[in-house]
């Protein structure tokens, strides 16, 4: 679907921006590409292949619905701080997009979303703008635990797509979304580590009480 996408990196400015030639959101983004098969249909398969794609979208869409709130959160208390506001600012700006192609995909091919969207919000929310409240440190550690998980959770689907039918054109093309939002996420890892993340207070204990909380929350949003 990609083949002639190009892809470099811009290590002179920030560490999480990439200067992409060409992205697999962008067909989900172009409104002239509207009604291109792989944005408009979605294939007829199983009843276990439906139930992959089901479960990964919903979650998905419940992922970025969470990421966007703790951002929100983390730029409510440190978005005028003129080291990590603008970043914050940015990685937010990415997760934007990236709820704007999970609802599309989530229309798309029909998929219940998450009965927990609010909890979502209100989790998320509260877990950005606690870590904050704590340090830049700590805000940025969050920012590592959850792109942690996010980024493991991406390749697991990446796995179980591969049951999915790659004669319909919706397939490849989500595979790629899903490639291009999981190396978003663990750019978005990078960044934290490279602002000091690892120096929070307690930051073994922070990481493992919000990544565990997280690894609960995909299975949650999975079933419900």
């Amino acid at each position: 679907m990609l083949a002639g996408c190009r892809f470099q990196a811009a290590n002179a400015l920030r560490p999480l921006t990439r200067t992409i030639v060409c992205r697999a959101s962008n067909f989900y983004t172009d409104p002239s590409k509207n009604q291109d098969p792989g944005v408009s249909t979605s294939p007829d398969i199983s009843p276990e292949q439906r139930e992959i794609l089901d479960r990964a979208l919903r979650v998905d869409q419940a992922g970025e619905i969470a990421a966007n709130w703790i951002y929100r959160g983390q730029f409510a208390v440190l978005g005028r701080d003129p080291q990590v506001g603008p970043l914050i600012q940015e990685m937010w700006n990415q997760e934007k997009l990236h709820l704007e192609v999970m609802d599309k995909l989530q229309l798309q091919h029909e998929v219940r979303p998450t009965l927990l969207s609010d909890v979502a919000k209100a989790a998320g929310f509260a877990l950005g703008a606690a870590t904050a409240l704590m340090g830049k440190e700590a805000a940025m550690a969050c920012t590592e635990a959850v792109e942690t998980v996010i980024g493991e959770h991406y390749d697991d689907q990446l796995k179980d797509f591969e049951l999915l039918p790659s004669s319909h054109p919706s397939i490849p093309l989500l595979r790629d979304v899903i490639k291009e939002f999981r190396d978003d996420e663990l750019d978005h890892l990078d960044t934290a580590v490279e602002h000091h993340s690892q120096r929070a207070p307690a930051h073994a204990l922070l990481s493992a009480v919000v990544g565990g909380g997280c690894k609960v929350a995909i299975e949650l949003c999975k079933r419900f």
